[in-house]
C-alpha cells in the first residue's frame, strides 16, 4: 500500500473517532431541564450591571501559640457591566476612583487576577490564574501588639508578591432540577427549590515571595514558627471534592442559594529559608469552595448579591504550623434579560 494513502487512511480514521467522542461528549453535556423548576433564558441576551471585588489572600498559622499573620492586597471595587448569550459571556469592569478614593491606606497592590466560573449544566469549572504584588498585615495588634499597631495600623509589605493557577472541576447530579446558572450568570431562572451533590477534583499551583522573610523580625511573639524564617514558599496539590448545594425559593421569586464542598488529597510545600536551606514536606492538603447568593429573580429581572470562595491549607515542616491561600469574588448584580426574534447563530446547546 502507498506510504501517502496509509497516511491519510490513519489521519482519517483519528480525526473521524475525534469527531465522534466531541458529538457523544455535547450530547452528554445536554441536558432537558425539568420546566417546572428551570426556566431557561440561554437563548436571550442578558444584560447586566454590576458591581465586584476579586480578592486573594495569604495566613500563616502556629497552632501551638496560637497566632497568626494574615496578609492582604490592596484590591479597588469596580463597577462594569456585561452580557451573556447561549455559552459566550463578557463583563467589563472599572476602577472609579471616587468610590475607592480611601483605599490608600492599605498600600499599593498591582495585580493580574485571571477568575473564571464556567456554568455547564452538568459541570461547573473553576479557573484561577493570579499575580499580586503589594500586601499589608490585617491583624497588627495580634501580629505586632497594640502600641505599634497604633502607630501602624496597616503595616505595609509592598515586596510581597504571589503567582498561582488552580482548576476546579465538579460534577452536578441532579443537572435537570437544580441550576447554577440562575443565581451566578442570570440565564436561568430557578422557580422552585431543588439541590444537589457535587463530586469532583482540583489541582493547585501557587508561589508566595518576598524580599526579606514572610515572618517579620520585630513580631510581639518571638516564638512564632520557632523563630524560623523564610523568604518563599511553594505549594503543589491535587484533590478530590465532594459537596451539596441547594437553592431555597420562596413565592417563586425571591431566592437563597447556598454550596459548599470540601477537598482531601495532598501536597508538596516549599520553605525557601533564609539561611539558604530548602525544606520540604509531603503532606495532606485541605480545600474548599463556598458559593452564596441572594436575591430576586423571575423571566426578565433578575437582582441579587453572590460570593464565590476558595480556600486550600497545606502544612508545613515546621511542626504545628500551616499556611492557607483563598481567592473569590464578591458581586451584586442588576440583570435584564432580552428576547431575540431568532438565534444570532446556530450551535450545540451545552
Amino acid at each position: 500500500m502507498n506510504l501517502r494513502i496509509l497516511v491519510w487512511l490513519i489521519v482519517s480514521v483519528m480525526c473521524t473517532a475525534q469527531a465522534t467522542a466531541q458529538n457523544k461528549f455535547f450530547k452528554w453535556l445536554k441536558t432537558e431541564n425539568d420546566t417546572a423548576y428551570i426556566e431557561d433564558h440561554t437563548e436571550d441576551i442578558t444584560f447586566r450591571l454590576y458591581g465586584s471585588r476579586k480578592y486573594t489572600k495569604y495566613d500563616i498559622m502556629d497552632r501551638k501559640t496560637k497566632t497568626d499573620i494574615l496578609y492582604r492586597p490592596n484590591t479597588p471595587f469596580n463597577i462594569g457591566f456585561g452580557a451573556n448569550y447561549r455559552f459566550v459571556g463578557i463583563n467589563l469592569g472599572f476602577n472609579l476612583p471616587f468610590i475607592n478614593q480611601h483605599n490608600d491606606k492599605y498600600g499599593k497592590t498591582k495585580y493580574l487576577d485571571l477568575q473564571s466560573h464556567i456554568y455547564l449544566r452538568k459541570l461547573v469549572v473553576d479557573f484561577y490564574g493570579q499575580y499580586y504584588k503589594g500586601y499589608y498585615v490585617a491583624n497588627p495588634q495580634e501580629v505586632f501588639g497594640k502600641t505599634y499597631a497604633a502607630q501602624n495600623p496597616y503595616p505595609q509589605r509592598p515586596d510581597i508578591r504571589n503567582i498561582d493557577f488552580g482548576l476546579n472541576v465538579g460534577y452536578i447530579f441532579n443537572d435537570k432540577r437544580f441550576s447554577y446558572r440562575a443565581p451566578n450568570l442570570q440565564n436561568e431562572y430557578q422557580k422552585k427549590s431543588a439541590g444537589s451533590l457535587i463530586v469532583g477534583g482540583e489541582m493547585f499551583l501557587g508561589r508566595i515571595k518576598g524580599d526579606s522573610s514572610l515572618i517579620p523580625s520585630n513580631m510581639a511573639d518571638t516564638m512564632f514558627l520557632r523563630d524560623e524564617h523564610y523568604y518563599k514558599t511553594g505549594i503543589s496539590s491535587l484533590a478530590a471534592n465532594v459537596g451539596y448545594a441547594y437553592t431555597f425559593v420562596v413565592h417563586q421569586h425571591f431566592f437563597l442559594s447556598l454550596s459548599l464542598t470540601a477537598g482531601l488529597g495532598g501536597n508538596v510545600t516549599s520553605l525557601f529559608m533564609e539561611n539558604g536551606d530548602i525544606s520540604r514536606k509531603v503532606g495532606l492538603q485541605f480545600s474548599n469552595t463556598v458559593r452564596a447568593s441572594l436575591g430576586y429573580n423571575s423571566s426578565r429581572y433578575f437582582a441579587g448579591v453572590h460570593y464565590v470562595g476558595m480556600n486550600t491549607r497545606s502544612g508545613m515542616s515546621i511542626p504545628h504550623t500551616y499556611q492557607t491561600f483563598g481567592t473569590g469574588n464578591f458581586r451584586v448584580s442588576l440583570v435584564r434579560r432580552f428576547t431575540l426574534q431568532k438565534p444570532l447563530w446556530k450551535a450545540k446547546e451545552i
